[in-house]
């Protein structure tokens, strides 16, 4: 990983939050970011019946959304400061139901590059107190820069 200078930590963590806050998807599923580190996002949500599928789990769509998206600015805590990220291709493993009051993703880079950058994610559900693993994420992210109606 990148060493960063004090402000570029601070720099990243508020770019971070500011694109985050312009997800109108993570406001959907009244998502929060609870990390920010360089090369690590988490993000957390609560259980709400909007979010969930046929047997009240929480739908594997709005899990593999919210596990992109900690997995994308995990790998944009390490890209330039006029960067952008996106998704370009991922992979989910579903391991068990999401069932549980609360649910964290965790975002962590595997491999930072100048244009593609490699993270995983890892999904828990938080169920009575107890953190349960439901899913894990391979993702394979783009800095993007200097392209016309994407910015960071």
């Amino acid at each position: 990983m990148s060493a960063l200078g004090a402000n570029e930590v601070v720099d990243f963590a508020r770019r971070v939050r500011e694109s985050f806050s312009r997800q109108g998807a993570m406001r959907t599923l009244g998502a929060e970011l609870t990390r920010i580190e360089p090369g690590t996002v988490d993000v957390c949500l609560d259980w709400a019946s909007g979010l969930t599928q046929q047997h009240g789990f929480l739908h594997a769509g709005m899990v593999s959304t919210a596990l992109d998206s900690a997995c994308g600015y995990a790998g944009l805590t390490l890209m330039p400061a006029d960067a952008a990220v996106l998704t370009i291709e991922f992979k989910i493993n579903l391991l068990a139901p999401a069932k549980g009051q609360r649910f964290r993703m965790e975002g962590r880079v595997i491999k930072p590059g100048r244009t593609i950058t490699v993270s995983e994610g890892k999904a828990f559900a938080i169920d009575q107190g107890k953190e349960k693993l439901i899913a894990t994420m391979s993702c394979t992210l783009m800095c993007v820069q200097h392209r016309e109606g994407i910015n960071n």
